[in-house]
C-alpha cells in the first residue's frame, strides 16, 4: 500500500536542506544579504576558500577578490547585475585566506520571499583552475601545431620559390649587364624596366611569405573570400607541377566572412597540398567557392555559409581510412611526407571558426573536400542571394 506521504510529494525540510548544502565539498555555496555580506557558509567553501564560518559571515564577499578587482569595482558590479537581473555569472581569480590565488566560475541568484521582495542572494563558487590550465596547455599545443604545419608548408613551397627567384635573378643580372654594355638609351631603358619588374615581383613573392609564416596570435577579421583566394593562388602555383592542372571557379559577389586569414590560407593550403599528394602522372584539381544555405541536416549548422570545395582526380581514399583523416597524426604518407597535422588542423580551424568540414570520397574516384565557414553576420540577408 502506498503511503500519503509519497503521493504528496512534500518538501524537503529546512534542516534536511542544510545538511544536504552541508555536506556539498565540491562547491562554495554561501548566502549573501542583500548588501553582499555573508550570512551562510557551506564545508565546500571553508575547503576551497580556506575561511571557516565565524571568519567570514558578517564579512562582505568582495573579501575574496583580488585587489585589483575590488579597485575596479567588480564585487559591486555582479552584485548590481544579480540584483537588477536575478542572476548573474562571472569567471576570474579569487582569493584564499592563504592569499594563493585561484580561477572560480561563480554564480550569484537572487533570493525572494513569498511576496517577491529579495531577502538575500545564493553564491555559488568552483575551483577550476586545473581544467583553466588544461585549456591553456591544449591552446598552446595547438598554436605549435599550426607552427609545424606552416614550416611543412613552407618546406613544399621553398622548391618552386627558389626556381622562381632564380629566374627573377637571372633576368636581373642578364638585363644589367646588357644597359651596362649597350650605348643606346632606349634599349638600356628597357633594361632597367625588365630589372625593376623582376625586382617587384621578388618583392611580392617576399611578402606573400611573410604574410603566410609570420607567427601571430589569432587575428580575427572580415575577410574577402576572393582576395584570399588570389594570395593562396599566388603561392600554391610555385607547389603544383605541370601534370596537375588547377581550376578556380568563384561565385561572383562572394559575401564577407569573419575568420583567421592567416590561418584560412594554410587551412586551403593544406587541402590543395593534400589533393596534389593524391594525384599520380597527369591530373586535375577543382577550387570552388560558393554560397549556400544550411538548414541544420549537415553538423546541425545553420544559415548562410561560404564553401570552399576542394576536389581531384586522384587515388581516393579507402573506406577503412576515411573515419581517421581528421586524426592528429593520422597519414597514409610515407615516413618524412607528411606529419599528419594538416587534416587535423583543418578541423579544429572549421569548429572553432562556427563551421565544418566534409568529405567525400571513394577509391579511383577522386576526393572532394567541403569547408564550410559562417557569413560575416554584420551583412544583410539579400547579399545571400547573389
Amino acid at each position: 500500500m502506498v503511503s500519503a506521504d509519497c503521493l504528496d510529494h512534500p518538501i524537503m525540510p529546512a534542516h534536511r536542506y542544510e545538511q544536504l548544502v552541508q555536506s556539498v565539498v565540491d562547491y562554495a555555496i554561501y548566502m549573501l544579504d542583500p548588501s553582499g555580506n555573508v550570512v551562510s557558509w557551506n564545508a565546500g567553501a571553508q575547503r576551497i576558500k580556506g575561511y571557516r564560518a565565524d571568519e567570514v559571515i558578517g564579512q562582505h564577499f568582495s573579501l575574496f577578490f583580488t585587489p585589483q578587482d575590488c579597485a575596479e569595482g567588480r564585487p559591486e558590479r555582479l552584485l548590481r547585475q544579480a540584483l537588477e537581473q536575478g542572476v548573474a555569472q562571472d569567471e576570474g581569480w579569487r582569493v584564499r585566506k592563504d592569499g594563493t590565488q585561484f580561477w572560480a566560475l561563480a554564480a550569484l541568484d537572487v533570493i525572494r520571499d513569498d511576496q517577491g521582495q529579495v531577502v538575500g542572494l545564493a553564491k555559488v563558487t568552483r575551483d577550476i583552475t586545473d581544467r583553466r590550465e588544461s585549456a591553456l596547455q591544449l591552446d598552446a599545443v595547438r598554436a605549435q601545431l599550426f607552427q609545424a604545419q606552416k614550416l611543412e608548408a613552407l618546406g613544399q613551397l621553398t622548391g618552386g620559390l627558389a626556381h622562381d627567384f632564380n629566374n627573377m635573378l637571372t633576368i636581373i643580372i642578364s638585363s644589367a649587364r646588357l644597359a651596362l654594355d649597350t650605348q643606346d638609351p632606349a634599349r638600356a631603358k628597357r633594361m632597367l624596366q625588365h630589372i625593376l619588374d623582376a625586382g617587384q615581383r621578388g618583392t611580392e613573392l617576399t611578402q606573400q611569405l611573410l604574410s603566410f609564416a609570420r607567427h601571430r596570435k589569432l587575428d580575427v577579421a572580415c575577410v574577402a573570400p576572393e582576395n584570399l583566394i588570389a594570395a593562396t593562388r599566388g603561392l600554391l602555383e610555385h607547389a603544383l607541377p605541370d601534370s596537375i592542372e588547377l581550376k578556380v571557379l568563384l561565385q561572383p559577389d562572394l559575401p564577407l566572412i569573419e575568420v583567421d586569414a592567416g590561418q584560412l590560407q594554410m587551412v586551403l593550403l593544406n587541402l590543395l597540398f593534400n589533393a596534389r599528394d593524391a594525384i599520380t602522372g597527369q591530373g586535375r584539381i577543382g577550387l570552388t567557392v560558393d554560397v549556400v544555405e544550411l538548414t541544420g541536416k549537415f553538423e546541425g549548422l545553420h544559415g548562410g555559409f561560404v564553401r570552399f570545395e576542394v576536389e581531384d582526380s586522384g587515388e581516393g581514399i579507402a573506406p577503412a581510412v576515411l573515419p581517421r583523416i581528421f586524426e592528429p597524426f593520422f597519414t597514409t604518407k610515407p615516413f618524412g611526407k607528411g606529419t599528419g597535422l594538416g587534416l587535423s588542423q583543418v578541423y579544429g580551424f572549421a569548429r572553432q571558426s562556427g563551421g565544418a568540414i566534409r568529405v567525400d570520397s571513394e577509391p579511383g574516384r577522386g576526393t572532394c573536400m567541403q569547408l564550410y565557414l559562417p557569413i560575416y553576420q554584420g551583412q544583410t540577408d539579400s547579399q545571400l542571394d547573389r
